[in-house]
């Protein structure tokens, strides 16, 4: 069995008699409990580890030889690296543009494509790879009472000939869905970023193949890091792009519940160090892409993938292994600053690069540059004022800009969160009460944004009790 170098969906097996098998929610297997203090910190799990000691996932880019049902032998079959060549940015623009074409046609041949739209370059670079097409499937999402983010994929649709579906996201919509969320996903990421799944009974029946936008902006962009670091201060930078707002609190009072040996952090870095040394590049923004490539990627973006993959096959160009060689072959300074992409836009569909970017709206992919200048400084300033204004004048309180906020406040969503928090009896006995309580009380009384990601760790660690335990 040979991995793919970006895992689309975790393959598992377990180490006790080395076999590949399907996940379950077991009860006679130990917990990792390290392994999930890690989680529960950063959001994803880290390398091959699982809940469970002797559950792992087969590793990105491997080779696994069989001898009947089981594992005999385990290879790396390719590793990340760093071999720039000296091309043009105008010559890198032509080869991801053929590339890209040719790919996109080879596995889009004779499917009814479903293509998520945002106002970002990924989507929009899938936009243009496909043509005018009026059998293609779009659609956007937006929250109920949010942004108006529509408005981008719509445009994009439009131009493009495009069939064209503009969602929202309805309040409290994750209670009703979240158990069979939990299945799909077997609690291996939190539930506050698989929003489309709110509105799966939409565009299940589009067509038959989504066509997938993810990891893009990572293959496609630098890491924004300073050469020349030493392996210490890569650590430090890995540190802080992985571990989320109040993560490390939750790790270490997770650890300290559980009376683990040593300390949270330096066990952390001790981690990461290990999978940091597996990764032979010297370049610290290739380097970094490759952490973030072989550890996150598979682990946590496609783990969020598994809504799209209960309906449909699905396609993530920037996912392919051709795409990954070719993204190790191109020079840093042409990636940073998603060069490559926007001048792959503006150089096929001309038409789209005139749509305004949603980061830098009103300007677009002509013009973005000049979005900091004093003369954009009254458009920026008069639309975040009148987005708020126009917010009130039609009687809402808040606007909804981020996944927590339409899942765990107001009433009716706060009920079901402590429901979950509260009275799942599993849940409870693992973890102190007064644990869940006091995260849930910064939550609520301190600050909602640095503790909303604790709160959704813990609803997900609940989930993962209930469905182990069988209620």
């Amino acid at each position: 069995m040979q991995s793919p170098i970006i895992p689309p969906k975790s393959q598992f097996y377990n180490t006790e008699n080395n076999e590949f098998c399907d996940f379950a929610f077991d009860l006679s297997m130990d917990l990792d409990l390290k392994s999930i203090c890690f989680f529960a910190a950063t959001g994803f799990f880290l390398g091959d580890t699982t809940y469970f000691n002797g559950l792992k996932v087969a590793k990105p880019a491997t080779s696994y030889t069989m001898e009947g049902n089981k594992i005999s032998h385990q290879n790396t079959s390719w590793e990340w690296h760093y071999s720039p060549r000296e091309i043009s940015l105008k010559q890198a623009i032509e080869e991801f543009a053929h590339l890209f074409d040719r790919i996109t046609k080879e596995k889009i041949a004779g499917k009814k494509v479903i293509l998520p739209l945002s106002g970002g370059l990924d989507s929009r670079s899938q936009a243009a790879v496909l043509g005018k097409n009026d059998q293609v499937a779009a659609y956007s999402y937006e929250f109920e009472d949010g942004i108006n983010e529509n408005k981008y994929g719509r445009a994009i649709a439009g131009v493009q000939n495009f069939q064209y579906s503009g969602l929202k996201i309805p309040r409290s919509y994750l209670w009703e869905k979240i158990e069979k969320l939990a299945k799909l996903n077997h609690c291996l990421s939190d539930f506050t970023h698989q929003r489309q799944i709110a509105v799966e009974d939409q565009y299940g029946s589009m067509g038959d193949l989504f066509f997938l936008g993810h990891w893009g902006d990572v293959l496609f962009d630098d890491m924004a890091v300073e050469e020349g670091l030493n392996e210490e201060q890569v650590l430090e930078v890995l540190l802080k792009k992985i571990l989320k707002k109040g993560g490390l609190e939750l790790g270490k009072a997770l650890w300290q519940a559980w009376g683990l040996a040593g300390d949270f952090g330096e066990a952390l870095k001790e981690k990461l160090s290990e999978l940091l040394s597996a990764i032979h590049i010297d370049n610290t923004n290739a380097r970094i892409r490759a952490f973030k490539s072989l550890y996150w990627a598979p682990r946590w973006t496609s783990t969020n993938l598994c809504v799209f993959q209960h309906y449909h096959n699905v396609f993530l160009p920037y996912y392919e292994d051709e795409m990954c060689r070719f993204i190790c072959t191109i020079p840093e300074r042409h990636l940073a600053a998603r060069q490559i992409q926007i001048g792959y836009i503006k150089m096929v569909a001309p038409e789209l690069a005139r749509i305004p970017w949603q980061s830098y709206d009103p300007c677009n992919l002509n013009n973005y540059k000049n979005y900091y200048s004093a003369y954009y400084l009254p458009i920026r300033i008069w639309r975040n004022l009148k987005r708020n204004v126009d917010h009130k004048l039609l009687g809402k309180s808040k606007l909804i800009t981020r996944n927590w906020e339409i899942q765990f406040c107001g009433q009716q969503n706060e009920e079901q969160l402590k429901k979950y928090l509260f009275a799942v009896d599993p849940f409870s006995s693992w973890i102190p009460k007064e644990l869940t309580d006091a995260f849930y009380r910064k939550f609520v009384e301190e600050d909602d944004v640095f503790y909303s990601h604790p709160v959704s760790m813990l609803l997900t660690l609940s989930l993962f009790c209930k469905l182990r335990a069988g209620i």
